[in-house]
């Protein structure tokens, strides 16, 4: 849970969380949306990944993205858990 709440710590990771929520994208559709370099993109990406908040697939030359749903509802209700 550590690793989740470190990776949700940066604006631009949230960001990208947002964006995946709606469909997945590959690294060039996601780069478009920032006005940071590629490599930033990427290692970003990759913090995402390791947090498990997000999955990727590799399909021809590219890798798509997409939102871990189930990690987004443990922490959900986890966060829940403490209102009690």
């Amino acid at each position: 849970m550590n690793n989740v709440f470190k990776a949700l710590n940066d604006e631009t990771r949230r960001k990208i969380v947002e964006l995946l929520k709606e469909k997945e994208l590959n690294a060039g559709e996601i780069s478009k949306e920032f006005a940071i370099s590629k490599p930033s993109i990427s290692h970003h990406l990759d913090l995402l990944r390791r947090a498990g908040l997000i999955s990727s697939e590799k399909r021809g030359q590219y890798i798509y993205y997409s939102l871990n749903t189930s990690i987004v509802e443990d922490l959900i209700s986890w966060l829940l858990s403490l209102k009690k």
